[in-house]
């Protein structure tokens, strides 16, 4: 069987949500200490540095957003309804959710909320080839 578009980029996607927490366990690393931060530290103990707090928030909205995409791409994949603009649509959903990760990261408030809802119609569209209305 070959893998179609949809479940690449689910895959890719489930990849890059996967690795997203590396930067935010080595800040923990720096700011506690490897004995304390590997310890199993409190879950609510905020990070110092600001980015690495937003960067955890990225990563919880990007389990969140993932949860939503993949059943939708195995969906399209199962009933074998992909077509270029579900194909374009998970391309895209992966570009974006990368692109969120990194501006929640850095801060930057108007753009994260464009990816956001970038991300968000792609999940539209792949629901939308599912019930048949694309």
């Amino acid at each position: 069987m070959k893998i179609t578009p949809e479940l690449y980029y689910t895959a890719l996607t489930a990849a890059f949500t996967g690795i997203i927490w590396v930067p935010i366990i080595l800040n923990r690393l720096v700011e506690m200490g490897p004995w304390k931060a590997l310890t199993n530290p409190q879950p609510d103990v905020r990070p110092h540095a600001d980015w690495a707090y937003r960067a955890a928030s990225a990563h919880r909205n990007a389990i969140e957003n993932l949860i939503v995409f993949a059943p939708l791409a195995i969906i399209v994949h199962v009933l074998e309804s992909g077509s270029p603009l579900t194909a374009k649509a998970a391309l895209i959903f992966f570009i974006a959710r990368i692109a969120h990760a990194l501006i929640y990261t850095f801060g930057i408030p108007l753009l994260r909320t464009i990816a956001f809802v970038i991300g968000f119609a792609c999940q539209l569209i792949l629901f939308a080839r599912i019930i048949g209305v694309t």
